[in-house]
């Protein structure tokens, strides 16, 4: 069995929680279950075919309307598990747009 290479604290589900994964162009989506989540990613089981999740980016949707959701990156796959690691918004690029718009 794999060390824990966590950095924070993790909430595991007594239930399955049906989640998706959808490509950021929007050209695929996977369901898949929620296994554990904390603040900085999450363990995922996934349906079907894994190999889209080879793409550099994707999103986990946390709400069947698609409202709630986290942009993240592939970690680690081991079978149908996969760990993702959520993607932090880059405010350097945020702060550059909004004093463009100012201008």
């Amino acid at each position: 069995m794999k060390g824990e290479n966590r950095k924070t604290n993790r909430v595991r589900f007594d239930h399955k929680h049906a989640v998706n994964l959808m490509g950021v162009d929007g050209t695929w989506r996977r369901s898949c279950v929620l296994l554990d989540i904390s603040a900085t990613g999450a363990k995922i089981e996934v349906e079907g075919t894994i190999d889209v999740l080879q793409a550099k980016e994707f999103f986990l949707l946390l709400s069947s309307t698609g409202l709630a959701f986290r942009r993240c990156e592939l970690v680690w796959i081991d079978g149908s598990n996969a760990g993702i690691r959520f993607v932090k918004a880059k405010l350097g690029n945020k702060k550059a747009e909004s004093s463009e718009r100012a201008q």
